[in-house]
């Protein structure tokens, strides 16, 4: 009994220095919404640029009432999904064939780090143009930001892989598709990761200004429809929403991170 108390121990210690951290970061964000309330009510905050907290909460639950949120967030968490679905992919399968291929990296690396200069907005009327306002030019948008941190970190991540390794698949007379899979993708594997996060966070950022500039549905929509009816406390409603969405999503990978790399010793941290 006793070994297992001290066996607990470490873990109930473990569990209560995790509430303690996350309640020193809820500190900082609840003493502002305290203030920012206060001075609210008070009128030393326009309610016009700043609604209160609590004016925000109040059409945060009229919408998820009558449904709007949920049905524009359903379509908007579509969108981004599909969108790094694609550009995801692609940008994995070009990172891969870049990383191990020079000739490859010389072929088309650099039209890809042209087109990586190009700005969203910038591409946002020729895509309108060619695929018009419905789901395509959105997705695709969506894609043309995911794809780039996922392309750029698997490619490092592989670039960075010891040539010493492939000199032994060789030796083990691995092919080129037993090298990519035990080799190449599990020691690239902490940087596609990181460019699966930096893709995911990018495609919520894409899937905004997809939504604001042309569209008729979607969380991006509901706050535009918002601000020209100046009802600023939707449009709060609709940053929660992404940057929640966002949050989680992130949290997600991170989990998996955790759980894929427990090899590393900075994982287990």
């Amino acid at each position: 009994m006793s070994h297992e108390i001290s066996a607990a121990g470490p873990s109930l210690r473990a569990g209560s220095g995790r509430w303690k951290l996350l309640g020193l970061g809820l500190i900082l964000p609840g003493a502002v919404l305290v203030l920012w309330q206060i001075f609210g009510q008070l009128g030393y905050i326009s309610d016009l640029l700043f609604p209160t907290p609590l004016a925000i909460l109040k059409a945060f639950v009229g919408l998820a009432q009558s449904g709007d949120l949920w049905d524009h967030f359903r379509i908007s968490a579509v969108r981004a999904l599909a969108g790094f679905a694609l550009g995801g992919s692609l940008g994995l399968l070009f990172g891969i064939l870049v990383g191990l291929f020079a000739k490859v990296e010389k072929m088309l690396d650099p039209t890809l780090q042209m087109i990586r200069m190009i700005p969203s907005l910038a591409v946002v009327p020729l895509f309108i143009l060619w695929f018009g306002i419905g789901e395509e030019s959105k997705i695709l948008l969506i894609a043309k930001g995911a794809f780039f941190p996922l392309y750029i970190n698997t490619y490092l991540g592989i670039r960075n892989v010891d040539n010493k390794w492939f000199e032994v698949t060789r030796v083990l007379g691995y092919s080129r598709i037993q090298q990519i899979r035990r080799l190449v993708i599990p020691a690239a594997l902490p940087n596609i990761l990181l460019g699966i996060r930096l893709s995911i966070g990018l495609s919520w950022l894409g899937l905004v200004v997809a939504e604001l500039i042309a569209s008729t549905s979607g969380v991006g929509y509901m706050m535009s429809d918002a601000r020209q009816f100046a009802d600023t406390p939707v449009v709060f409603v609709g940053i929660i929403v992404f940057a929640v969405a966002g949050l989680i999503t992130d949290y997600i990978v991170r989990l998996a991170e955790r759980r894929l790399l427990r090899w590393k010793e900075s994982y287990n941290r």
